[in-house]
Parts: structure tokens; sequence; C-alpha cells
């Protein structure tokens, strides 16, 4: 929480010039939900284009042995069908980070990537991949908004893999996963100044 506070005042600061509705500060409920700390910014670049950078950070260490430990960046360039910041947009969006994830029981193998695999092993490295995504947005107020948004696209991943959540022993080096599907999934509660 400590770390969103100061995140919003530097944005704040930075942005302390602009006009209304050329900036708006969001964070995602659906990854809140999951317990992980996401705070995002979008800025105006002309009538009908927004700039939207989400980072999320999530340090938890689980009961029973699990980690779900990671970073993320995500930039996208949208554009509005209507006016920026209501109504309906398409975007193109960018993602990389890190990732330390295991003893986690997934029950399910999507698209090529079996997340059971998670439960009796720990997976540690980065991604970076690319997609598309639509999304909605509710205005709810003079400076509230609520938005909906669902992305697609492609991830690359390499990884070292351990035979547990705590083990330090490697049983693979430096493998690659390649991953395509949904990569954005976003219910935004979203701040207009």
């Amino acid at each position: 929480m400590r770390l969103k506070l100061i995140a919003i005042i530097v944005m704040l600061t930075m942005f302390s010039g602009v006009k209304a509705q050329d900036v708006a500060l969001k964070t995602n409920l659906l990854a809140d939900g999951f317990f992980n700390p996401n705070l995002g910014i979008e800025v105006g670049l002309a009538p009908k284009w927004t700039l939207d950078i989400t980072g999320q950070f999530n340090a938890w260490t689980l009961s029973h042995d699990r980690r779900w430990k990671h970073w993320a960046v995500q930039p996208e360039a949208r554009y509005w069908l209507c006016d920026r910041f209501g109504a309906h947009f398409l975007g193109a969006h960018l993602h990389g980070g890190q990732y330390n994830i295991g003893g986690i029981d997934g029950k399910m193998n999507f698209l090529g990537t079996d997340a059971r695999k998670l439960k009796n092993a720990r997976y540690q490295g980065w991604f970076v991949g690319a997609g598309v995504a639509y999304g909605y947005a509710w205005i709810l107020g003079r400076h509230w908004n609520l938005e909906a948004e669902i992305g697609i696209g492609y991830s690359y991943t390499r990884y070292d893999k351990y035979p547990c959540a705590k083990c330090g022993k490697k049983l693979e080096t430096n493998k690659s996963h390649h991953y395509v599907g949904p990569t954005k999934a976003a219910i935004n509660l979203v701040y207009l100044f």
C-alpha cells in the first residue's frame, strides 16, 4: 500500500501542469483480488490516442511452500473509437518481467502451457511479449471510470526449473517456452485528472 501511495505522489508531481482528462491513474481490481499490487497511468497523446503503462509487483511467499513472486510491466498504445477515456478502445501492448513460481496446483493444460507442472516444481525466469486488446470504459462521474479489457498475444520465456518451492538444485537450466493466448485481463478502477 505504501508503494502505491509513493507512486501516486510521484506521478501527481510529474503531471501537475496537465489539463483535465489528459492523465488517469488506475488499479486493476482483478489483479488486486489475487493479491497482486498494481498501478497504472494513462496519458493522453492526441484526441483519440492514449499511452497506458501498467506495472505489477508480487513478493508473496504463500503458505505450504507455495510461491507466486513476480514483477511485470505492460505499456499499451490505445486508440479510442469515440473520445479518449470513454467507450470502446483498441490497444496494442508489450509486456515483460520476471517470475519465481511453484508449489501451486494449476489444474489445467491451456494452449500448450501445462499449469499442472507448477504443483511439484518451481520455475524462475523472465518473459517478454506483445499482444492486442479490446476494452470499454464506463464513465461513473466527473473523475471516475470503470474499464474492462481483454487481450490476446504471444509471450516468450526463459526459465530454470527446480524440484520444489524451496529447493536449490536445478533440474533444467535456461529452457525456453512459447505461449500464445490471453495476455491481458483487467477491470480497472480509474481516476481522471
